[in-house]
């Protein structure tokens, strides 16, 4: 265990949107330290949503960003021996952690999907986030559905 807590460092916002949630995300996206690869791909994302939506009062960052939070947990599971027992405790998510399960749920999923490259599957998988559709809003539905399963064991609470 460390002494104390490592500090928060600040993220650069990224080019284009000047947004640092942006940055954590293609941050997330990347593989093998390639960030202007990652940043290539999120931004081709980007411009295949703005080609393909269907409301105009929406950008398509918003209709990203809309996607993210339809993604985020509000509650999870989590496993506590008591007496012997392993018990699946639901408990409440810090916000911070919320951003980056919906961040990894939305990369995982986009990477599983069946479609050409990964510009097109961020895409598509955004887009039916955003219409509360898709494999990651699934992922959200379950662990919601596994804390409201295990809500008798919430007096086990740390």
């Amino acid at each position: 265990m460390r002494k104390r807590q490592a500090k928060k460092r600040p993220l650069l916002p990224d080019p284009k949107f000047n947004d640092q949630l942006v940055s954590r995300f293609v941050n997330n996206l990347m593989w093998d330290g390639k960030k202007s690869t990652a940043f290539k791909v999120f931004y081709d994302a980007i411009e295949i949503i703005k080609e393909r939506k269907e409301d105009d009062e929406k950008s398509a960052i918003e209709i990203w960003k809309d996607a993210l939070s339809n993604v985020m947990p509000h509650v999870e599971v989590r496993s506590r021996r008591v007496g012997g027992a392993t018990f699946q405790i639901p408990m409440q998510i810090r916000p911070d952690r919320k951003v980056s399960l919906a961040m990894k749920w939305l990369i995982n999923y986009s990477r599983k999907r069946n479609e050409k490259s990964m510009a097109l599957k961020l895409a598509n998988e955004c887009i039916a986030a955003a219409k509360e559709e898709g494999a990651a809003v699934k992922k959200r539905v379950d662990t919601h559905k596994m804390a409201e399963a295990n809500k008798a064991f919430s007096h086990f609470r740390f």
